[in-house]
């Protein structure tokens, strides 16, 4: 059973004010796409690799790509996230058995991360990589800004990617109309009623949005040189 992993690229970075796509924002003198590649790249356990681009920047994506034997495929996306993974999804490989989802702007993706997400994946149709939520979060009024509930500390875990399904699970929950916006796979299949793992991610594995983002990636590769 291949596994093969979509990774999400397609967002333009408005927040980051560059002038190109956000997967081709420049830190330390590679793409912040090129730092998940390199790690997808390396892994046995990694057959293949679709890259969901902008519509209008194909051709940047190819040439960037060429470097990773294990990219079969540069396509293009949608205009929200989950059309985007929808697209990938449309190519992935027929004899692909497990698919991950990963969001280009995390460059700090790692081995033991993809190891823990295909063990679970074993047993359990879905699992996502997530840490412990840190800080104390409010439930707040979105009139008033009253709070309204303080959840439980130690139940909150912040979600990340990649995130792994089997492919039929993946496929069967893009199908379904959805009323909300979903901001992570994991939602579409928990609405179809099926059980997501969290497995452990990083306090690393950040997800590169503001300028100040990239200052603190800058810093992380930095101190694991």
């Amino acid at each position: 059973m291949k596994t093969e992993v979509i990774v999400v690229a397609a967002g333009l970075g408005r927040r980051l004010k560059a002038d190109v796509p956000k997967a081709l924002v420049l830190l330390k003198g590679k793409p912040l796409l090129a730092y998940s590649l390199k790690v997808f790249e390396a892994h046995a356990l990694i057959d293949s690799i679709v890259i969901v681009a902008p519509a209008g920047h194909l051709a940047q994506f190819v040439r960037m790509a060429g470097a990773f034997k294990k990219v079969r495929l540069v396509v293009a996306g949608g205009k929200l996230r989950a059309d985007s993974v929808k697209c990938g999804l449309k190519v992935i490989s027929s004899d692909t058995g497990i698919v991950l989802v990963h969001d280009a702007a995390r460059p700090f993706v790692d081995r033991a991360m993809i190891n823990r997400l295909l063990f679970s994946l074993k047993k359990n149709k879905a699992a996502i990589a997530g840490v412990p939520v840190k800080f104390t979060v409010k439930k707040v009024d979105r009139q008033t800004l009253d709070i309204k509930e303080t959840p439980p500390r130690d139940l909150l875990w912040e979600a990340q990617t990649p995130q792994g399904f089997h492919k039929d699970v993946l496929v069967k929950a893009h199908a379904r109309k959805h009323k909300e916006e979903a901001t992570d796979d994991a939602i579409l299949v928990e609405r179809m009623g099926v059980c997501v793992q969290m497995v452990m991610g990083s306090y690393r594995n950040i997800k590169v949005t503001t300028p100040e983002d990239i200052t603190l990636a800058r810093q992380l590769l930095l101190r694991s040189l």
